[in-house]
């Protein structure tokens, strides 16, 4: 009797014990809405700062990308480098990868699902007996044993229910697929875009080196009047100002051009601290003028887009999965066995023990019908009708935002080769201007005036006509890249023709 009450003294301290355990989870966070959080508890200040190890991003998987320096690199070597060493491309491919496993999952429930499973156990039990001199005797009986068991459970038929499933998860697959194409048609048009922009900045720094040039001989031209007492010291003063102001604006090119720099780095998926050498696009070749896509290329388009595809795909898993909710209310076959062995042993008091073995096995065949379930399966299928008008509007919203932005890349490219003749044009006029004035000036026939205005307008017509030029290659890469057709590293040297 003593040990009985001993037994419960120690569970009921081990429960006390096992409660001391306990956190307070309220300290995990702030004291109050006004309170900094910090790992050792309410700090002054709101920065946080913490451990990350970059390891963990790290897999053996990851390719090594080598720049090899001194090497100038092309678009199409961009694109290349880009599409070997941007996460996006990975991220892309293993949600590729889980969509496949997906679909193993599915199939994998066609087949039995087999069990081996193990029970043992051990028991004592004290049983108090009274005695004939009206004492009490304490009987132990001690049991032990262990039972191993292999179980089979198969589905046999469900009406469809699995092959719906099978069916969404194939959709969702190629789906994940098609967008895993799509990420690198991306890649290439989010590269070849920011080429083109680190060209333009690359041009205009030029320019605006070319501009401070201009300028200094101007000032020279000043200073050369004002010695031979033709000029004034009010034409140096705005001669050395035109310099200042060109200086100003060599700075924000370069300035542009480093950000254009980062820009075309990040797009290509290389560190922040990298430096390559990149190729010029500013002598790239123009494309034609194009006329309106008419309704066959847009239909091609349309077959070519990952947007559209991958959308008509969630739109055929969600139909899948309707169907599957409404397989969800038949019954359902299955199979069941078992086979199992018993070994195990009593003793009673003083006696000896008994051992005890045995096995057993046995084949079910059953059917489930669901009868009520709180509406489960009914909320399920609304669900899943409702998930399937959802992708049907997704579907059409995608396909028709599709084409809008194919009429509207192609009608930015005609836009843009309309405004690089224009300002081509006017760079061919400001160029004759600047010269006539300037010499005009140099000769003591013309004012410093009409030389700084020439000067301006020359490096508005130059920076106009490079914006165009870009603007030209980076609207015809973007109609390329709405057409389905940036599938390649030599896609954006073909969108040019």
């Amino acid at each position: 009797m003593k040990s009985t009450h001993a037994r419960h003294a120690v569970l009921l301290f081990g429960c006390v014990l096992l409660s001391g355990c306990l956190g307070n989870p309220s300290e995990l966070t702030s004291s109050a809405p006004d309170k900094p959080w910090g790992p050792a508890g309410d700090s002054g200040s709101f920065a946080v700062q913490g451990p990350v190890d970059d390891t963990l991003t790290r897999t053996s998987a990851a390719p090594r990308i080598r720049i090899q320096g001194g090497k100038v690199y092309t678009l199409s070597e961009l694109i290349d480098l880009g599409q070997r060493s941007h996460p996006s491309t990975r991220v892309a491919w293993e949600q590729a990868r889980q969509a496949a496993a997906a679909v193993g999952i599915a199939e994998g429930t066609f087949l039995p699902m087999i069990s081996a499973n193990v029970i043992a156990g051990y028991q004592d039990v004290t049983t108090p007996l009274p005695t004939p001199f009206g004492g009490t005797d304490y009987v132990s009986t001690k049991a032990s044993g262990v039972v191993p068991s292999i179980a089979l459970q198969w589905l046999l038929f469900d009406f469809g229910e699995r092959q719906t499933l099978l069916d969404a998860a194939k959709e969702t697959a190629f789906a994940a697929n098609v967008a895993f194409n799509g990420t690198h048609q991306a890649l290439i048009h989010n590269i070849t875009r920011a080429y083109y922009l680190y060209g333009v900045a690359r041009q205009k720094s030029g320019i605006a080196e070319y501009s401070l040039r201009n300028s200094r001989k101007i000032l020279a031209a000043a200073q050369g009047r004002y010695s031979s007492g033709i000029g004034t010291s009010i034409e140096v003063a705005q001669a050395k100002q035109l310099v200042a102001q060109s200086r100003f604006r060599l700075v924000q090119a370069q300035d542009g051009l480093d950000d254009a720099y980062q820009g075309l780095t990040g797009a290509v998926g290389l560190a922040p601290n990298v430096r390559i050498k990149v190729a010029s696009s500013t002598n790239r070749r123009l494309p034609g003028t194009r006329v309106e896509p008419t309704d066959k290329v847009i239909r091609q388009a349309l077959s070519r887009r990952p947007d559209v595809l991958a959308s008509y795909a969630a739109l055929k898993a969600s139909q899948a999965n309707e169907r599957a909710a409404a397989a969800a209310f038949l019954p359902k076959v299955y199979l069941g066995a078992v086979a199992a062995a018993n070994q195990g042993s009593v003793q009673a008091g003083g006696l000896p023990g008994v051992g005890l073995q045995n096995t057993a096995s046995g084949v079910m065949l059953g059917v489930t019908v669901p009868i009520f379930d709180g509406q489960i399966r009914k909320n399920r299928q609304r669900q899943a009708a409702s998930a399937t008008r959802a992708a049907a509007a997704l579907h059409r919203q995608t396909r028709e935002a599709s084409i809008r932005e194919i009429l509207l890349a192609s009608n930015s490219l005609r836009s843009a080769l309309a405004s690089y003749e224009a300002a081509s044009e006017l760079r061919r006029a400001s160029t004759v201007t600047y010269n006539a004035a300037f010499e005009a000036y140099q000769n003591g026939l013309g004012t410093l005036t009409d030389v700084t205005a020439a000067d301006s307008s020359l490096l508005d017509a130059r920076e106009a006509q490079a914006d165009a030029h870009a603007a030209s290659l980076l609207a015809a890469s973007s109609l390329a890249f709405m057409l389905g057709n940036m599938t390649s590293s030599s896609a954006p040297e073909e969108a040019l023709r």
